[in-house]
């Protein structure tokens, strides 16, 4: 068994341990075939010399992420240490640019590497698909895009909207006038908006249709025109509705699809029509497909061992 030293000297101690050793935790669960003893600023870990190989190279990732980002959190421990085996250490880009302030004045940035391919694909493609699990900020980055393209005035207009699905409920008639029965499913649409807007200003500007939320089935008919366009939760739009909505893009517009191919809640006699839009609009030229996976779940850390757990049992089950 061998022995290295690693010591911290560019990143404080109380920083690298994390409450309760959260942090030091993440990386020995990363390492399982070493052994840990810390004290202090010196870390002494035994082990086979090909995994102490990998640790090294490791931690000099997250030093140069933590001297690029000023951050020590989980989701960087877990970038830095995303590396394969025996990899050439590199630093994992991630763009630090803040698109702007929110509304409790935190930084509005892509948090993911998948989340940064989003920003470059929506700058060199007009309509940007974006797949992947719950919680991998494919909403919230769609709506942070359409903000900033409203800020600089690329753009005079933003609608989000989505299916009026039901996710395996029956809700039944809902009371109200038509904007408070569909409410309900555009919530998370207005949560990520109160995010990065103030509420009387995001108000008035609902008022007066600057931005506008509506279920999908309002596009019809419409030519979409100097806008930004976000279709949320798309795995639950039909073929018909999926195309239908494609085709309402006019001059000057940009469209994100958002969706989840796993969590399809449509009654079983109708097909999703978003497994055959990827199919066979991929190619082409303006299209992009940006396809984001766990490592970009930015929600409780359980999330993500939530849905490996799924994946896992579902892979099992065919």
């Amino acid at each position: 068994m061998t022995e290295l030293i690693y010591t911290l000297e560019i990143i404080n101690p109380q920083l690298f341990y994390g409450p309760n050793n959260q942090h030091l935790n993440l990386i020995k669960a990363k390492y399982p075939k070493l052994q840990f003893v810390a004290r202090g600023d010196e870390i002494k870990v035994f082990g086979d010399q090909e995994s102490l190989v990998n640790f090294r190279g490791g931690m000099e990732v997250l030093e140069k992420l933590y001297i690029k980002t000023g951050e020590l959190n989980e989701r960087t421990i877990t970038d830095a240490l995303e590396i394969p085996e025996g990899a050439e250490p590199e630093v994992r880009e991630l763009n630090d640019d803040v698109l702007f302030i929110g509304t409790r004045g935190q930084k509005i940035k892509a948090k993911t590497r998948n989340q940064r391919k989003m920003l470059d694909a929506c700058k060199s493609n007009d309509v940007l698909f974006a797949i992947g699990p719950a919680g991998t900020g494919k909403t919230y980055t769609a709506v942070a895009l359409a903000v900033l393209a409203l800020k600089n005035r690329e753009i005079r207009k933003i609608i989000l909207t989505r299916p009026a699905v039901e996710a395996g409920e029956n809700l039944g008639f809902l009371p109200g006038d038509l904007k408070e029965k569909i409410d309900p499913y555009l919530r998370p649409l207005y949560d990520a908006l109160e995010d990065m807007i103030p509420l009387d200003k995001l108000k008035s500007m609902i008022e007066s249709r600057t931005v506008e939320i509506a279920p999908l089935a309002f596009m019809r008919g419409r030519t979409l025109d100097n806008c930004f366009v976000i279709l949320d939760e798309a795995q639950n739009a039909t073929e018909l509705q999926l195309k239908m909505f494609l085709t309402r893009m006019g001059p000057n517009a940009k469209m994100i699809i958002t969706g989840d191919m796993t969590q399809v809640d449509l009654p079983k006699k109708y097909m999703s029509g978003l497994f055959k839009a990827l199919r066979i609009l991929k190619n082409i030229e303006g299209i992009s497909i940006v396809e984001l996976d766990t490592s970009d779940v930015v929600r409780h850390k359980l999330v993500k061992e939530i849905i490996k757990a799924y994946e896992k049992s579902e892979d099992q089950n065919q």
